[in-house]
């Protein structure tokens, strides 16, 4: 299928030009994207919802506090349902719990905004944390379920080419800015705002709610963490609403030389952008086929090291009988996940936000459980909530095999190889076969470019271990989202209304 494309550059107005193709996208009939990329939101999002799920039965803290708040402002008509109600609640408290319920247990898809195609590689973080967004309008206006998933694309692929063009973390700006733009985009072209409307919104929102990385800093991390898609999202939202009802925000923000972008990356010449921007609208060269998922409940960074010490232990199979036989560990990796999940502050994790950002936790754990289980796969050693209990954070074992690991960072020549890939190096020594060795590892398991034969049986399991928790059949429930495509608009009205237990 042949690709096509619209293309914003630097010198029009790229906050109207992201209306006018969400409008066109969602409502015209010229977008004709291709099956893969199809296939690969559904798959995304039935992903999320399973780790939404698994949030909710945890008793995760701020998605309860915030799906307890939704509750407490019912619209019975024009609103939206929380994951597991069929109350009718005002819209963007319905995004902002749902959102925050996907994005809680930080295992659910990712981006590394890298573009070999157009040049743009600038490496910014993402995640597939919205889909809410459009679950939410298709309440208000009735979607399909195809239709749907054509909303949920375009979401993805205004923030995955964002997330290319700008790198909102080399300011501390938290990466979530990129999804709550395209969140308002997509929300308001399907509830029919103009694209002048959504351009009010997408200026309002970069203008007044623009979170810093902050959240992510710290000794040990707060809920604020795991809820920042989840509350800029709510006020895309709510920025949208404002903007339908006549309340005008700032035009042309992108061109604007005190808001965020030209302020943190002046322009070469004036009234332009810091960047080009070009979106799919035709073919399989969407964003989402570059996006990448997660196989248990880790940071995205660490999925080199999972690899490597997966693909280690399988070929030197007795290094996982005795944990006391691993004198010492080695992780040669590259920045950012170096000064991320290498943080000497996540060496003493207490809590599950700051044990998913250690690398020295989710190794040690990984090989505590391997000379437990005496093998190793990604089955078996998939991450799940129970590896971020209190008994499995302070177990003694674990807490011994952290103090033997040494994170490196391995200069220009890893540094080279991301985003391309995420360049990792696992070196074990063991007291009686010696030095042991991963091999550089670029595309782990779950990587965009990495081995597709297991993946998909491999989410479907994630997707049931995570969704058994609050759901009584996952197995019918997966299989209903997986046939999203085929879902009427009542159904797909009706969709997150599964009973959790």
């Amino acid at each position: 299928m042949t690709n096509h494309y619209v293309n914003l550059p630097r010198t029009v107005n790229q906050a109207r030009g992201i209306g006018e193709y969400a409008i066109q996208f969602i409502q015209g009939d010229q977008s004709t994207p291709g099956t893969d990329p199809i296939q690969a939101v559904q798959q995304f999002h039935w992903d999320s919802v399973g780790c939404a799920i698994a949030a909710l039965a945890e008793n995760c803290n701020a998605p309860r506090v915030l799906r307890d708040e939704a509750l407490e402002y019912p619209v019975p008509r024009h609103g939206a349902s929380c994951f597991g109600s069929s109350v009718r609640v005002a819209a963007e408290k319905a995004i902002v719990a749902n959102c925050a319920a996907v994005r809680e247990l930080d295992a659910n898809g990712t981006n590394f905004g890298f573009n070999l195609r157009t040049g743009q590689t600038r490496g910014e973080f993402g995640h597939n944390d919205f889909y809410p967004v459009v679950m939410a309008a298709a309440q208000q206006v009735p979607l399909n379920g195809h239709q749907a998933l054509r909303a949920m694309l375009c979401l993805d692929e205004i923030r995955g080419r964002l997330a290319e063009a700008f790198a909102l973390k080399n300011h501390k700006i938290d990466h979530v800015v990129h999804g709550a733009i395209a969140s308002a985009a997509v929300y308001g072209a399907i509830l029919g705002a103009t694209a002048e409307q959504i351009e009010s919104a997408i200026g309002m929102l970069l203008a007044h709610y623009v979170p810093f990385r902050a959240i992510r800093a710290g000794h040990q991390l707060s809920d604020s963490k795991g809820a920042s898609a989840a509350i800029s999202t709510e006020m895309a939202a709510m920025c949208v609403h404002r903007s339908v009802r006549g309340f005008v925000g700032p035009a042309d923000i992108f061109r604007n030389p005190q808001a965020l972008f030209c302020l943190f990356e002046r322009p070469l010449r004036p009234h332009e952008s810091p960047f080009d921007l070009t979106f799919a609208m035709s073919g399989d060269d969407f964003a989402i086929t570059g996006m990448h998922f997660k196989l248990g409940l880790y940071e995205h960074q660490s999925a080199g090291a999972i690899q490597g010490l997966v693909d280690l232990l399988g070929r030197h199979p007795d290094a996982m009988h005795d944990l006391e036989q691993l004198e010492r560990v080695r992780i040669v990796i590259y920045e950012p996940a170096y000064s991320i999940i290498g943080d000497p502050a996540k060496r003493d994790p207490r809590t599950r936000q700051s044990a998913d950002h250690s690398m020295v936790y989710i190794v040690a754990t990984l090989l505590r459980k391997a000379t437990e289980l005496k093998v190793a796969n990604w089955e078996t050693l998939m991450l799940l909530p129970e590896d971020y209990s209190d008994y499995a954070l302070f177990h003694p074992a674990t807490r011994r095999m952290m103090e033997r690991i040494e994170f490196v960072h391995g200069g220009l020549e890893f540094d080279a190889r991301y985003p391309d890939g995420i360049p990792t190096l696992l070196e074990l020594e063991h007291k009686n076969l010696g030095k042991l060795s991963s091999g550089l590892v670029m595309y782990p398991l779950g990587h965009a470019r990495g081995n597709r034969e297991q993946l998909l049986s491999l989410l479907r399991l994630k997707f049931c271990r995570l969704a058994a928790r609050g759901v009584r059949e996952p197995d019918r429930l997966w299989n209903h989202l997986s046939n999203l495509s085929e879902l009427s608009a009542d159904e797909i009205a009706r969709l997150y209304e599964f009973p959790l237990h």
